[in-house]
């Protein structure tokens, strides 16, 4: 990492943070919408800054509403593997978005039945784990898959792209 990507991963670091904390009444509890899982997607252009950021940011956010030390290390870990799956999986986009939000459901899904009563799905008498983990995963889903594909699809533009790298920013590229 240079200075670069190091300012770039700050950046990111400090939109997740800001995001979770200005957006607490929907980014915490058994249905939430975490708005700042729409960034996750942006490690498709930018790559590993990305990826860091948005760990470090959730690590921070979390903390700043401190619910117990299982949110704390296991939602960062959570948008850790989300925003490398995506990554990784960066030349099927969408595929990649929707993929990436199941680690996220599933991670944090599974633990915060352990400090939130679970929702009610529909009216399913569904056990309490799996309720939550279904909850958490369609919120993901529209944060990422919805919400941060619509912004990777706008900021992937040639006329918003191109002014950044010609600044020094890089940019993943497909290959």
């Amino acid at each position: 990492m240079d200075t670069r990507d190091l300012s770039l991963t700050a950046i990111f670091t400090a939109l997740y943070a800001i995001l979770v904390v200005v957006l607490a009444p929907i980014s915490f509890g058994p249905v939430q919408l975490r708005v700042a899982d729409c960034l996750i997607p942006l490690a498709v252009l930018f790559g590993w800054p990305v990826v860091a950021g948005v760990t470090v940011g959730c690590f921070l956010g979390n903390a700043y509403f401190w619910i117990g030390p299982h949110d704390v290390v296991l939602g960062p870990i959570a948008n850790l593997i989300a925003a490398s799956v995506i990554l990784l999986l960066r030349k099927r986009r969408l595929l990649a978005c929707v993929v990436g939000a199941l680690p996220i459901g599933v991670i944090v899904g599974g633990y915060l039945g352990l400090f939130f009563a679970p929702p009610d799905i529909f009216g399913l008498m569904l056990p309490e784990w799996a309720a939550m983990i279904i909850s958490i995963t369609i919120s993901t889903l529209i944060a990422t898959a919805v919400i941060g594909y619509s912004l990777l699809t706008v900021l992937s533009r040639q006329s918003i792209i191109e002014p950044l790298k010609s600044r020094g920013l890089k940019v993943v590229t497909e290959s």
